[in-house]
C-alpha cells in the first residue's frame, strides 16, 4: 500500500522541500497552504515531473472546518493518511520590543503556529487510529519547531512563545500516541534561507561571519527535508517525543 503524506504551508520554502522529498520517498503527498494553486503550480507542476501523485488544498490551518476540509480531502482521494508534517507557520508581520508587542499579533502567530498544530494534530490522529498498520507503526506526526522554541528573540517573542508551544505539542501527543503505534518527532530548524528570513540576511551573514554558527552557512529548506525524511520513515522505531536541531550547530553552548 502507497502511503499519503499531509504538509501543511507545503507550497514553498521549507514546506515544498519536505513535500519533494516525501514524494520522491514513495508517498502520495497532499499540500495545504493559503495561496490558490494556481500561484503554485510552477512546483506543482515539478512534484509531477518526478512522478508523485499529489493533491493540493487551499485553506488556512487556523481554521476549523479548513482543517476538516483537508483530512476529507485527503481521505477522499487517497484514502487514509500516514504522516502529517506540521509545517506552516508565520512570523510577526512587524518585528517588535517585547514590552510593545500588541494582542492582535500575539494572537495571530499563537493561532497559526500553536493552536492550528495541537488540533490539525488531534483530527488526524484519531484518523490514523483507525487505520491499519503499515509497514512497523500505524502513523507519524512531525512538528517543525524552530530554534526559537529555546532561544530568545525579545523583538519576536510571539514567534518564541509559539514554537516553545510546538515543543510542547510534540512531548504531550508523544506521551498520548505512543500506545497506539503513532511517533511524534519534532525538527527545530536554525537559520534556513527561505522567505521568513530574507528580510534579515544581513544580520545572519554578519553572524555567520562572526563565528556564531559552528557550520558557518546558511541552512537549506532540503536540509530540514532530509531530516523529516529519515523520522517519517522506519529507521526510527524506538524514540518518539524528541527533537533534532538542524541549526548548524548553533545550539552547542561555547566558552
Amino acid at each position: 500500500m502507497k502511503k499519503t503524506a499531509i504538509v501543511t504551508g507545503g507550497s514553498k520554502g521549507i514546506g515544498f522541500a519536505i513535500a519533494s522529498q516525501l514524494g520522491l520517498d514513495g508517498y502520495n503527498i497532499v499540500i495545504m497552504a493559503r495561496s490558490t494553486q494556481q500561484q503554485n503550480q510552477e512546483n506543482l507542476d515539478i512534484l509531477t515531473s518526478q512522478g508523485t501523485s499529489w493533491l493540493y488544498v487551499q485553506g488556512n490551518v487556523s481554521d476549523h472546518a479548513d482543517r476538516q476540509q483537508l483530512l476529507d480531502a485527503t481521505l477522499k482521494a487517497f484514502g487514509a493518511v500516514h504522516v502529517l508534517v506540521n509545517n506552516a507557520g508565520v512570523a510577526p508581520l512587524v518585528r517588535t520590543d517585547l514590552l510593545e508587542m500588541s494582542e492582535e499579533s500575539f494572537d495571530r502567530v499563537i493561532s497559526i503556529n500553536t493552536k492550528a498544530t495541537m488540533f490539525l494534530t488531534q483530527i488526524v490522529a484519531r484518523q490514523m487510529m483507525k487505520q491499519d498498520v503499515v509497514g512497523r507503526k500505524r502513523g507519524t506526526i512531525i512538528n517543525i519547531s524552530s530554534c526559537s522554541a529555546a532561544v530568545s528573540s525579545t523583538g519576536r517573542g510571539e514567534y518564541c512563545v509559539s514554537k516553545a508551544g510546538v515543543s510542547m505539542l510534540t512531548t504531550l501527543y508523544a506521551d498520548r500516541l505512543a500506545p497506539e503505534g503513532i511517533l511524534v518527532h519534532e525538527v527545530r530548524p536554525g537559520v534556513i534561507a527561505t522567505d521568513m528570513t530574507s528580510t534579515v540576511r544581513a544580520k545572519y551573514d554578519a553572524l555567520f561571519a562572526s563565528g556564531a554558527f559552528p557550520i558557518a552557512r546558511w541552512g537549506q529548506p532540503e536540509d530540514v527535508a532530509n531530516a523529516v525524511s529519515s523520522l517519517a520513515s522506519d529507521k526510527f522505531l524506538y524514540t518518539t517525543g524528541n527533537y533534532i536541531d538542524i541549526d548548524g550547530g548553533f545550539h552547542i553552548k561555547r566558552l
